[in-house]
């Protein structure tokens, strides 16, 4: 870093303690992962009043999202974010509201995260990190900090990827590559992401499950020699969009203040009264970002962390031992959230740890060579106060798809489920805000097992089973009234697949995968 930015720019450091000299917004955008593996964090959280908060009413949603952005002094101008932001929230999609709420009753409110261009959550923030990423990169090279570009590598287990591919394709300087659990995801997730269009894009599927491929792509950000010889031959550095840039996450704590004062804008909730927020996880970011908000001066009281059957972070919670040694990889109705290693949990535990990065260093540590770590007390207290968890199992999960449908006539996705189940068991004295992370189209072989009363091992009929998905999406509509699918849900069947590999699910596989998409690139 140059002496070109006032030191309130300097405002990121890492969980693991190696980075000592705090770095701006944009490159802790830009490197994506922090040297020595850790994640980047904010040296101070910002805190907005109740007036502060309530006044993001009166504003559309990309001045909302500005306005937060600006309070956390990233090292842009003002007139970059407010442009960023135009691009991120507007015509993409496909409500005005960007994210808007519906009230099943008086207490259960169910934040609407899927509107954007896939049909999922991802899309809140990878329809913003792509513009903040060019422009970060821009800032980066005018500082004579570097002068190459950039390929993003993700590993997803299922709507990450295709969100990330649609904000990242035509990208200048960047090309972006996608790994996915072969088998792992649905039919219209693969759909989405082997059709995909643009030039600068590469899909392939991976032998094993979603951690073998967050694990291998971990190890390849990590592996020095790689980014050597990435540099030296194509000139090309490698960056993230998973979760772990802190680009991914500060959208998302937009989307919990801004519907704080929505609530409130709509007579829902009194300001200032409390709500408890619920949220379907696996890599705990999307419920992490709700404690942002939190620790900002929203009213959120406690968090609501649903899981599916792969129950870590459940039993984490219970007893502050993060334990993968000997749990199983259960394939759930809830694909997304099929996930054992949640890599945000590090930065949570960062902040409750006092900002200790050597004890961060020496859990994660534990939990590479070991497969398990214990937090101490004082962690485990912090988190008894603010954090409940609640696993659901398969069957409860498909059983409340069709309970809600019965008594609300409104149609959720089998991640939307575990938490309005998780809301259900877990409920206190407040509203509850409900995340709905993707629209049920994509996720219609589980909808129709849960409408027609079927087990979820249970296969579906042979004439239903036949069906594409985008026709048995049809079919639901048709059932139950709800022709409310998405162009880019429903069209899928007409595109032609554009990617069919299939590789290990190692870093040795992984790293000459790029190399050949890379190399493609720069011909």
């Amino acid at each position: 870093m140059t002496d070109a930015y006032p030191s309130r720019f300097n405002r990121f450091v890492d969980t693991r303690g190696v980075c000592t000299t705090p770095v701006p917004f944009t490159t802790a955008l830009i490197n994506g992962l922090a040297p020595g593996g850790g994640l980047y964090v904010p040296t101070e959280i910002p805190t907005l009043t109740l007036e502060e908060i309530l006044s993001l009413a009166k504003m559309p949603y990309a001045q909302r999202a500005a306005f937060i952005y600006k309070r956390f002094e990233i090292d842009l101008p003002e007139d970059v974010i407010d442009a960023c932001m135009e691009r991120s929230y507007g015509d993409n999609f496909d409500t005005p509201d960007i994210c808007p709420i519906t009230s099943l009753d008086e207490t259960t409110h169910m934040l609407e995260l899927w509107h954007g261009p896939t049909s999922a959550f991802k899309d809140m923030a990878l329809q913003c990190l792509p513009h903040f990423f060019s422009a970060s990169a821009k800032a980066c090279k005018e500082r004579g900090e570097l002068d190459h570009d950039f390929c993003i590598l993700v590993a997803t287990s299922g709507d990450t990827g295709k969100a990330a591919l649609e904000g990242f394709k035509g990208v200048e300087g960047v090309c972006i590559g996608v790994l996915f659990p072969d088998g792992g995801v649905s039919d219209i997730q693969r759909k989405q992401m082997v059709t995909t269009t643009g030039d600068n894009v590469y899909v392939w599927a991976v032998r094993g499950n979603f951690d073998d491929c967050q694990t291998s792509a971990k190890r390849v950000f990590s592996d020095a020699a790689f980014a050597e010889t990435l540099l030296a031959d194509h000139g090309v550095a490698l960056s993230s969009a998973n979760s772990i840039n802190w680009g991914r996450l500060l959208p998302q704590v937009v989307y919990y203040i801004s519907s704080y004062a929505e609530l409130c804008k709509q007579g829902k909730v009194e300001p200032g009264d409390p709500i408890d927020v619920c949220v379907p996880t696996g890599n705990f970011g999307n419920i992490l970002a709700a404690w942002y908000a939190k620790q900002m001066g929203t009213p959120i009281d406690a968090l609501f962390c649903a899981s599916n059957e792969n129950r870590v972070l459940t039993d984490f919670l219970e007893t502050g031992t993060y334990d993968i040694k000997d749990r199983a990889f259960i394939l759930t109705p809830s694909p997304s959230m099929d996930i054992l290693v949640s890599s945000n949990l590090e930065r949570l535990l960062y902040q409750l740890s006092g900002t200790n990065g050597d004890a961060i260093a020496s859990w994660m540590n534990d939990l590479s060579t070991n497969k398990a770590f214990t937090v101490d007390e004082s962690v485990v207290s912090a988190l008894s106060t603010q954090f409940f968890g609640a696993s659901i199992t398969n069957e409860e999960c498909l059983a409340t798809i069709r309970s809600v449908f019965e008594e609300h006539d409104y149609l959720i996705d089998p991640h939307t489920a575990v938490a309005y189940a998780a809301t259900e068991r877990l409920r206190r004295n407040n509203p509850v805000l409900v995340a709905c992370t993707a629209h049920w189209a994509k996720f219609g072989n589980n909808v129709y097992k849960a409408l027609h009363g079927l087990k979820p091992i249970d296969e579906l009929p042979a004439d239903v089973s036949a069906l594409t998905g985008c026709q048995l999406n049809k079919l639901i509509a048709d059932e139950t009234g709800k022709h409310d699918i998405p162009a880019g849900l429903a069209d899928l069947d007409a595109m032609t697949p554009r990617f069919s590999d299939v590789i290990d699910g190692n870093e040795a596989s992984v790293e000459n995968a790029l190399v050949r998409f890379i190399a493609s690139q720069r011909v």
